[in-house]
């Protein structure tokens, strides 16, 4: 039995896209930076924790398969976490304007016997954004709970000049490098 090891609404979306069964894990696992840790190894190992955590939840199922996702934005090596508020949602958006940044989404399915990673990393380029526009999408309530203070498949998709790399990835699952380790763990998908 597939699992998918978080509460987001977009992966779970993104997930069933693939026309496969499974179940929602309902996980609260934090999400901290250590100090000195490059962004890349930070995303990784929030979604191995994830799926890790997911897996002990359902340990008593020895067929289970768990799936866990970390996605983070960031620039110049900072990670831009899920803002705290509007005025954090808004001094995000105002770095990221006329800038390129990375999205890196990382996916770990773990089982009893086995545990496989991909990581996929985007790259988004966004036009300026004046005050007004910024203060609109702050409005809009969509940043809540995003990394980045954007939805990539939302309003701010107007914002997006250039992507390079996994649509899918940088909305929260990357979905081609899911698929393969899904195929890799037995699952046609």
């Amino acid at each position: 039995m597939l699992y998918l090891a978080s509460k987001s609404p977009r992966r779970h979306e993104l997930l069933s896209r693939l026309g496969l069964p499974f179940g929602v894990l309902d996980l609260d696992i934090p999400e901290h930076r250590q100090p000195g840790e490059p962004a890349e190894d930070y995303v990784r190992r929030v979604a191995r924790e994830k799926a890790g955590a997911g897996l002990l939840s359902v340990v008593g199922n020895p067929s289970a398969l768990v799936l866990g996702a970390d996605t983070e934005v960031v620039l110049d090596d900072e990670v831009f976490g899920k803002p705290r508020d509007g005025e954090d949602a808004a001094a995000m958006l105002r770095r990221l304007s006329g800038r390129g940044h990375r999205v890196i989404s990382a996916v770990s399915l773990v089982s009893p016997a086995r545990e496989s990673q991909a990581v996929s990393v985007s790259q988004v380029e966004f036009e300026v954004l004046d005050e007004a526009r910024i203060a609109a999408y702050v409005a809009s309530g969509e940043w809540q709970g995003k990394a980045g203070a954007y939805a990539i498949q939302g309003r701010a998709e107007a914002f997006v000049t250039r992507l390079s790399g996994s649509y899918s990835g940088v909305m929260g699952l990357p979905l081609h490098d899911t698929v393969r380790l899904l195929r890799e763990a037995g699952l046609d998908a």
